[in-house]
């Protein structure tokens, strides 16, 4: 038998949507794996390898994983607790009490098991975190078998992680030696906002950002608030600041971005910045909405985040997308804005970019990880269905996901969790939420 012709696994479904940039959806097609990666993706009845481990998925699609490029993880465990306030309510008088009085290890790690939970059973295969302890939430995402960045905080002001910028920089850059050339993990820095960090820690993340190609990832003009403030502090706004201070590359991924002008598009679009977009929790705490329609037409890499289970309450990418489609319609008046295309490429290979490892996942292409997932299309909700794409953005729910592959090892399978105890972590999740609750309730 000649070696180049043996698979590890072949996927068969009735549907292969590989987001390659010119691939229209491939009817009866299959993808095959082999040491973890896609070696190729052939019509049904015509398979030239030969393979012990086929699946067949006669009623699905098949497509890469989804791929959340905000989140903040554990605060999955303050689900609910604070609802239907304004953001810097929301921070000053509930999260930032809470996470002072619970943020430890052990949370980290139970809220990223949940979070991570959560995610593969909705699709999504990698994620970008930006909390406290990434090196806790980096073990956990490692040993689930999961592809994570961690954008690591740095702050001026000291947490139960790090006392002060450079405290944080220095575990942070220690981190990324650990998680080098490391087959799932990647490090990023994350400075948490302009309002939060001063100029000269921003000014040494561009420095090594550059040295280093290191991403940024920072929550920028999130709200009209953010803009008036800086521009009272600084005398500027917060991404003309960011400018100033040479961070706007094309490493940058800036979070939110619900309050710009047209000269500020132009701006991103011409330094090659990415912009993630949240399009649930900017609605739930009404920070405004990002102008995405302009940015996509004016050629700036928008990729889409959950944000934390915090302030969006799930992370449910599938739903992100849908509103990232219809939002984008409501706010432009154009029907035709963002497109179910554009808003599948938004969860998938611009996530890749903007995370900087389209090189590895992001499409169904030759040379890239299995990153792979199925979505069934059997049920009443998602019948009959002419445009699979279509389908997949304005019908299709997270739970019609029914098996999930990360570098070619399956983490989902027929809805069921493979590398993480779905049991234990729901069991640890109601532990804290009694201590939390209770503690909420005293003060």
């Amino acid at each position: 038998m000649n070696s180049s012709n043996t698979a590890d696994l072949i996927i068969h479904a009735h549907w292969v949507i590989p987001i390659d940039g010119h691939s229209s959806p491939l009817k009866h097609h299959a993808v095959v794996i082999k040491q973890g990666k896609i070696i190729d993706i052939i019509p049904t009845n015509d398979n030239p390898y030969h393979c012990d481990n086929v699946i067949h998925r006669p009623d699905h699609i098949i497509m890469p994983g989804l791929i959340n490029a905000h989140t903040h993880a554990a605060m999955s465990l303050f689900r609910g607790l604070a609802d239907d306030i304004p953001l810097m309510a929301w921070l000053n008088d509930h999260i930032w009490p809470a996470e002072g009085q619970w943020v430890n290890e052990s949370f980290v790690h139970d809220g990223t098991q949940l979070a991570m939970a959560e995610m593969i059973r909705g699709g999504t295969t990698c994620f970008n975190d930006m909390y406290f302890y990434p090196n806790v939430a980096a073990q956990a995402a490692n040993e689930a078998h999961m592809r994570a960045s961690f954008s690591f905080p740095i702050l001026d002001f000291p947490s139960a992680w790090a006392q002060n910028a450079a405290d944080y920089l220095h575990k942070g850059l220690a981190l990324h030696d650990t998680y080098r050339n490391h087959e799932l993990i990647n490090i990023n820095f994350g400075p948490h906002a302009p309002y939060t960090v001063s100029d000269e820690p921003l000014s040494k993340v561009a420095t090594i950002s550059v040295e280093t190609g290191m991403g940024v990832q920072i929550h920028l003009h999130e709200t009209a608030h953010e803009v008036e403030e800086s521009e009272e502090k600084y005398g500027q706004r917060p991404l003309a600041r960011i400018e100033k201070l040479k961070l706007l590359t094309p490493q940058l991924q800036a979070v939110h971005m619900t309050q710009l002008t047209d000269d500020e598009i132009s701006l991103l679009a011409e330094n090659g910045a990415h912009v993630i977009h949240c399009p649930e929790s900017n609605l739930k705490l009404a920070s405004g909405f990002c102008p995405v329609a302009k940015l996509v037409a004016a050629g700036v890499n928008v990729a889409l985040g959950t944000d934390g289970a915090a302030s969006n309450n799930d992370l449910d990418m599938f739903s992100e997308m849908r509103t990232a489609a219809l939002l984008a319609k409501g706010v432009s008046g154009d029907p035709s804005s963002i497109p179910a295309h554009e808003a599948l490429e938004m969860a998938t290979i611009n996530g890749a970019r903007a995370l900087g490892i389209d090189h590895l996942t992001g499409s169904l292409e030759k040379g890239k990880m299995a990153d792979i997932i199925a979505i069934e299309l059997t049920a009443p909700e998602t019948q009959p269905y002419y445009d699979p794409i279509s389908q997949l953005v304005y019908s299709t729910t997270a739970d019609k996901v029914s098996d999930s592959w990360i570098g070619g090892r399956q983490v989902l399978r027929n809805r069921e969790l493979t590398t993480l105890d779905s049991d234990d972590i729901i069991k640890r999740a109601k532990s804290w939420k009694e201590r939390i609750a209770q503690s909420d309730a005293e003060h």
